[in-house]
């Protein structure tokens, strides 16, 4: 090794010795006599001086040194007079004997310290030196921390790591699919995985019985904060179990992760069926960090000719704590938000409740006193606190009064990075009804069983028919998700039938699975846990893409390499792919 110890490594313990160290220099301090470098690896920085008084070349050396440039340096640990608690190693410094560049830099395009001078785009463009700032080395060690604390975990519960392929099948379900075209193959296709599902149940039929991955999968869909073109799940299986083995396996993993990256102890996950969140949080993913449940205010607000509400198929009600002393200017601002496109709201209506108990409305022509107590007692709503209700089509409204109890429990504090509560989401709905292809489709996917008594509607009322599957919600985030699957080649079949698949059809693109259920598939499930989410989870993040080495940006293109990118005519050749150009015809 060119380095005796690392820049993060030195303590007061190693006084007097004589040491070598290898760095990019971070900054550099000239103070007469004295010039100070920060110099950095991966484990830290340490302070390095040279004394002019000392050594003068060595010191003028020095002082010629540009930002980034790779040095290695010799001499010996003392301690500083100036100490530094802001730096592990901020009680030494190295009194500098000897320097040697290793490479020079050229100026970067941007500080590389933790508060830099870089946009997200120029850093982008140069990720290998954005990597080497603090606050994205620290995501990506700590990535690496969670993915070693998960194959402990499951190694310790006896399940096996095996890779599956990625060049596989395209299927119709899901997502859209990258396609790979094959040189071999003229005119045919690979497409790259959306997840392994197929395979991991083709391992449970092939008697591995848990089996798990740390696994990397691909969907061409628009990208969010929370997603990317290519992403990486903790995809597991088991066989011989029912949901209640699952939940018990993964609660204990999630447990496990949060007491050894974030010093939580979690005792027991609360579980709640997918119609109670609909219900009371208006989505499927809700966080429980906070009350402010939604209330169906139709039996009291009705009748009052009050049109707005009278003419809405829901009106929703939320109690905002401690909020009745909101400006005139706060509640304008707020029903703008509502009224936003996204969520589609045409007004927003308030009410106060006093300190005398007594309620005050934007509706006061229509409601009397008694009929305003009466909203604050179905939404237990005390002196201070602030009534918002919301009116029109359910599914419309139901979403934007979740999106407002968000914003209101933001806007009060109750959405704290450091404050994790985690949530069973149990008992969804097996199939959607799609408009635009008028059939159903599977709201998880076609292998995911019913609930058992639940079978016998599939062919009679589809629709109430739920599926035996359960997300993981943390912090209002879906972190991961599984399912019972269906074992047997008769209930798929009827799946699959419900699902508008002919039998041609279905053979055609499941035969495999379906063939290897006819040798003695056992019953199994399993789970996948999206690991880029729960990075930047336990991170405190909201993007997945700071916890990823070398991210997509959200056009879905990796800019440092510049890709997606053309090929050349050969390589198209090779694959027999014509490209029909998209450029405006010539009028001549």
């Amino acid at each position: 090794m060119l380095r005796t110890h690392t820049c993060g490594e030195l303590r007061m313990a190693d006084v007097n010795k004589e040491v070598t160290l290898c760095g990019w220099m971070q900054r550099s301090r000239d103070l007469g006599g004295m010039t100070f470098i920060d110099l950095r690896d991966r484990y830290g920085l340490t302070q390095l001086v040279f004394n002019m008084e000392v050594n003068k070349s060595l010191c003028e050396e020095a002082r010629k040194l540009g930002r980034e440039f790779v040095i290695k340096i010799k001499g010996v640990v003392t301690e500083r007079s100036n100490k530094n608690a802001k730096m592990p190693t901020g009680d030494i410094e190295i009194n500098v004997s000897s320097l040697e560049i290793l490479n020079e830099s050229k100026t970067p395009p941007f500080t590389i310290e933790e508060n830099t001078d870089g946009g997200d785009d120029l850093r982008m463009k140069y990720r290998y030196l954005d990597v080497r700032r603090s606050t994205v080395k620290d995501a990506l060690l700590l990535r690496a921390t969670i993915a070693g604390l998960t194959r402990n975990y499951l190694n310790e519960q006896g399940f096996i790591e095996i890779e599956t392929p990625v060049l596989i099948k395209s299927t119709p379900e899901g997502a859209r699919d990258f396609v790979v075209p094959s040189r071999m193959n003229p005119g045919e296709f690979y497409a790259l995985p959306q997840s392994p599902q197929t395979f991991k149940q083709l391992l449970m039929v092939a008697g591995m019985d848990k089996y798990y991955q740390i696994v990397k999968c691909f969907r061409d869909e628009d990208l969010r904060a929370d997603r990317q073109p290519e992403f990486t799940q903790i995809d597991c299986e088991m066989s011989f179990v029912e949901q209640e083995d699952v939940l018990q396996t993964f609660e204990g993993l999630i447990t496990h992760l949060f007491k050894k990256v974030k010093g939580i102890a979690v005792s027991g996950i609360p579980r709640m069926t997918y119609a109670e969140a609909m219900e009371h949080y208006g989505n499927d993913k809700p966080d429980i960090r906070f009350e402010m449940k939604l209330t169906n205010m139709n039996s009291l607000v009705k009748g009052k000719n009050f049109k707005v509400f009278d003419d809405a198929e829901t009106v929703l009600g939320i109690c905002a704590k401690g909020c009745a002393e909101y400006t005139r200017k706060q509640l304008d601002e707020l029903t703008e938000w509502v009224k936003r496109p996204q969520l589609g709201a045409t007004g927003l209506i308030y009410a106060r409740v006093n300190a005398d108990g007594s309620v005050k409305s934007s509706v006061d022509k229509f409601y009397n006193p008694e009929d305003l107590k009466q909203w604050a007692e179905l939404l237990h709503a005390a002196p201070g606190d602030l009534i918002l209700l919301l009116a029109g089509g359910d599914a419309l409204i139901r979403k934007a009064m979740s999106e407002l109890r968000l914003e209101m429990g933001e806007r009060l504090g109750y959405r704290g990075k450091d404050d994790f509560k985690a949530l069973w989401v149990l008992d969804f709905p097996l199939l959607e009804w799609a408009d635009d292809t008028k059939r159903w489709h599977a709201m998880h996917h076609p292998f995911t069983s019913p609930k058992p008594e639940d079978i016998s509607m599939l062919k009679t009322d589809p629709g109430k028919v739920r599926a035996n599957a359960y997300d993981l919600v943390i912090n209002g985030v879906e972190i991961g998700g599984g399912s019972i699957r269906i074992h047997n080649n008769e209930l798929q079949q009827q799946m699959f039938e419900t699902l508008g698949f002919s039998k041609e059809d279905a053979q055609a693109q499941f035969g495999f699975l379906m063939n290897a259920f006819e040798y003695g598939a056992p019953p199994h499930g399993g789970v996948a846990f999206g690991f880029d989410r729960l990075c930047s989870l336990f991170g405190g993040s909201d993007s997945i893409r700071d916890y990823i080495a070398f991210p997509k940006n959200n056009a879905g293109r990796d800019v440092m390499i510049n890709t997606p990118s053309n090929i050349s005519e050969e390589q198209l050749n090779e694959l027999s792919i014509q490209v029909v150009s998209t450029a405006p015809k010539s009028r001549n």
